[in-house]
C-alpha cells in the first residue's frame, strides 16, 4: 500500500472558498450523492440503528458537519423511529454553514454554529450523548487527527463516532472512476482524488484512536472503502 501523501500547506479546494460560490454548492451537493449512494448513509444508518430507539431523547454534536448531510439523516431516522434527536453541527467555513443552513430549513432540530473542530468547547451548561465527525479526519496531519479523536471521544458522553475514507486500492479507483464519470466538477475531482490519497488506513486510523486514549475503541471497514472507529459504554 502505498504511504499517506499529506502536505499540510496544500488544502482541499472546498477549504480555501471564501463565500459561498456556486462551485463550492455544487461540491457539497456532490458530497451529499457520494455519501447517498456510495456508504456514507450506509455507515450512518449502521449506528443510527445502534443508538437511536424508539422513544430516545438524545443531543447530538457533529463537528466538522460540512453541507450538513449527516445531521439532517440522524434527524430523519429519529423522526421515523418516533424519538428526539436535537443536533448541534459545527464547521469552521462560514460559506458552507450557510449552505447547510439553508439546505435545511424543514429541520428545527439542528443548531449551526461556526466553530474550529480542533478548538470547539461547548457552552458551559451543555453536553452531549453522542459526538460524532464524519469525513473529516484525512483533512488533517496525524497530530491534528490525534487531538480531533481525543475531542470527539471526550464530549460523546454515550457514544463517539468518527467515519472515514479508508485508503487503499478501492478508495483511489473509486475516486477516479467517480469523478471521472459521474462527479466530474472541477472541484469535486481535485478533492475527492487528493482525499483518497490523504485517508488513513485501517492501522493506522486504529493506532491514532490508541494515541487519543480511546483504549476501548472498536473499528470497522465498511463497503465503498468506508472506515469507522467508535466508543460506547
Amino acid at each position: 500500500m502505498r504511504q499517506r501523501e499529506f502536505d499540510p500547506s496544500v488544502r482541499e479546494q472546498m477549504d480555501e472558498v471564501g463565500t459561498l460560490t456556486p462551485e463550492l454548492a455544487r461540491d457539497l451537493d456532490a458530497l451529499a450523492g457520494i455519501n447517498r449512494h456510495f456508504g456514507g448513509q450506509a455507515v450512518w444508518a449502521h449506528f443510527a440503528a445502534r443508538w437511536i430507539r424508539p422513544g430516545a431523547r438524545l443531543r447530538l454534536l457533529d463537528l466538522a458537519t460540512g453541507g450538513g448531510d449527516g445531521p439532517r439523516f440522524f434527524v430523519q431516522y429519529a423522526r421515523k423511529v418516533q424519538a428526539e434527536v436535537r443536533v448541534v453541527a459545527v464547521d469552521f467555513q462560514g460559506p458552507t454553514l450557510a449552505y447547510a443552513a439553508a439546505r435545511s430549513a424543514d429541520f428545527p432540530e439542528i443548531e449551526w454554529r461556526e466553530g474550529d473542530i480542533l478548538r470547539f468547547e461547548p457552552e458551559a451548561s451543555e453536553s452531549f450523548d453522542l459526538a460524532l465527525c464524519s469525513l473529516a479526519l484525512h483533512h488533517f496531519s496525524e497530530k491534528d487527527a490525534v487531538q480531533i479523536l481525543e475531542r470527539v471521544g471526550r464530549l460523546g458522553t454515550r457514544g463517539a463516532l468518527v467515519t472515514d475514507l479508508e485508503r487503499g486500492y478501492v478508495c483511489t479507483v473509486g475516486a477516479w472512476l467517480l469523478t471521472a464519470l459521474l462527479y466530474r466538477d472541477p472541484m469535486t475531482k481535485h478533492d475527492a482524488r487528493m482525499s483518497a490519497r490523504r485517508a488513513f488506513s485501517a492501522p493506522e486510523l486504529r493506532a491514532l484512536a490508541q494515541r487519543a486514549g480511546w483504549t476501548q475503541a472498536r473499528h470497522r471497514s465498511f463497503a465503498f472503502a468506508r472506515q469507522a472507529v467508535w466508543l460506547e459504554p
